[in-house]
């Protein structure tokens, strides 16, 4: 141990805490993405035996469509239900129920939380620079083989952060259309207005415009008249 040069034990040691620092930063990313949707999901229960979401109500939100080009599940509560909660305003402005999305890809499942994921696989190049660099300066046999296995425990060690790498995306579920975030938008819109027809073609709406009109069909003529007194 003692004809090891100091700097191949600093090579490797570095190196390890690098690796160390990689995985901090990864999870702490992680930690955040998975508050951020928590926050974003307002207080839903996800159940995957069911696919859907509950709320604090206890209603459900089934899945209604899926988007290929952001990889998410949109989930949307029955609009009757909706509009009839007591705590509707606080939960949602839509008339067409409260929409929820989920990320079907697992961690990182978007340009943001790879980006951060990036951050991690760099630290983690660097942590590798130092043995393998050193292994260039003329080692013994010995010294070699530390710094070799340093750097494979480095490199094994950061594995899972390079996973995101090779993972294959989830293919999307069957049982759902497929629907951009421009079409949800377009259909949503659609819904509300075609929600805001039927509301005008109640009887009682068209007996009060009756009425209404009615009224101001007596009173113009009175008025008239006293007009001309």
């Amino acid at each position: 141990m003692a004809s090891i040069d100091p700097e191949v034990w600093f090579a490797v040691v570095y190196g390890i805490f690098l690796l160390l620092i990689a995985h901090m930063l990864d999870r702490l990313a992680q930690r955040t993405a998975t508050r951020t949707n928590d926050w974003r999901s307002g207080g839903f229960t996800y159940h995957e035996d069911h696919d859907a979401w509950m709320c604090p109500e206890d209603q459900w939100l089934w899945p209604i469509s899926f988007d290929p080009d952001n990889r998410v599940m949109r989930y949307r509560a029955t609009p009757t239900v909706c509009n009839s909660c007591p705590v509707k305003d606080t939960c949602t402005t839509s008339d067409t129920g409260r929409q929820i999305g989920r990320n079907v890809d697992p961690w990182p499942n978007s340009e943001a939380e790879r980006f951060h994921r990036g951050i991690a696989c760099v630290v983690v190049v660097l942590g590798l620079v130092w043995p393998l660099a050193a292994m260039l300066q003329g080692r013994t046999f010995l010294e070699l083989a530390v710094l070799g296995a340093g750097s494979a425990a480095i490199a094994l060690g950061s594995w899972p952060l390079w996973s995101h790498l090779r993972r294959t995306p989830a293919r999307f579920p069957d049982h759902v259309k497929v629907e951009g975030l421009d079409e949800s938008v377009a259909a949503q819109l659609a819904a509300t207005a075609s929600a805001a027809e039927r509301r005008t073609d109640y009887g009682s709406d068209r007996r009060a415009d009756t009425e209404q009109g009615t009224t101001e069909g007596h009173t113009m003529p009175g008025s008239s008249r006293r007009t001309k007194r």
